[in-house]
């Protein structure tokens, strides 16, 4: 076998190790299913409404109890500060 032949084999074998990743990590999250996680959001990364603003992208501290983004069912139990809410969107408006 020749230096190029290896080369290009080990690139092949690479793309579909890539690929196949891919496609598992994909697959992981199950199906789609997504819930309402508050408590670890950065400021402006917000996905809806909470009771100090009415906009998503509109928190204005790290971490605010009661801005939340979504993240795959199951998933926010798992992360330090994390908290599931339920809330209606819109918010019902004051």
């Amino acid at each position: 076998m020749t230096h190029r032949t290896t080369l290009l084999r080990l690139a092949l074998s690479g793309a579909f190790a890539l690929s196949a990743a891919a496609s598992a990590a994909t697959q992981s999250t199950g199906s789609g299913a997504k819930e309402q996680c508050a408590g670890i959001v950065k400021a402006g990364k917000n996905d809806c409404a909470t009771s100090t603003n009415d906009c998503h992208s509109h928190a204005t501290v790290d971490s605010s109890p009661e801005a939340w983004i979504y993240v795959p069912k199951g998933t926010c139990d798992k992360i330090v500060g994390g908290h599931v809410v339920h809330v209606k969107e819109p918010p019902p408006k004051k």
